[in-house]
């Protein structure tokens, strides 16, 4: 069953908050990627690239967790728990730059490789946790 981000959260999405995604490596161990975070009022969503590890284990295994902490206030975090609704090419360019905008003040994502297929991940939360 999907829930929604409680609102007193949400401002964690608005902010240069790091997210700490885990996925499942094929032998079952967990994998920890630190990661730019959005929300867009009913997914959690991650843009990454088609050739990382976290895209190979979530297409393999939907079940995520994600933690937030709040970079004003360390001991104030949100960590969501849910799965993989869906993948999509569709706007993932513009998006990762929207993210460089709002991480690091940036018009474009300044990281791009030539060749590389961008990706957003829109992850439906289950469950949740917070702190402060």
């Amino acid at each position: 069953m999907t829930i929604e981000i409680p609102e007193a959260y949400r401002d964690l999405f608005q902010k240069k908050s790091f997210g700490h995604l885990a996925t499942v490596m094929e032998d079952g161990c967990p994998q920890s990627t630190p990661v730019w975070v959005d929300y867009d009022g009913k997914h959690v969503v991650v843009n990454t690239t088609l050739d990382r590890q976290k895209y190979e284990n979530l297409e393999r295994d939907p079940r995520v967790s994600i933690s937030i902490q709040d970079p004003d206030d360390p001991y104030r975090y949100l960590e969501v728990r849910g799965r993989v609704a869906e993948t999509t090419e569709d706007g993932a360019e513009q998006h990762i730059d929207a993210l460089a905008r709002r991480y690091l003040g940036k018009d474009r994502y300044p990281w791009r490789k030539e060749g590389e297929e961008r990706v957003l991940v829109k992850i439906a939360p289950e469950h949740f946790t917070s702190m402060g």
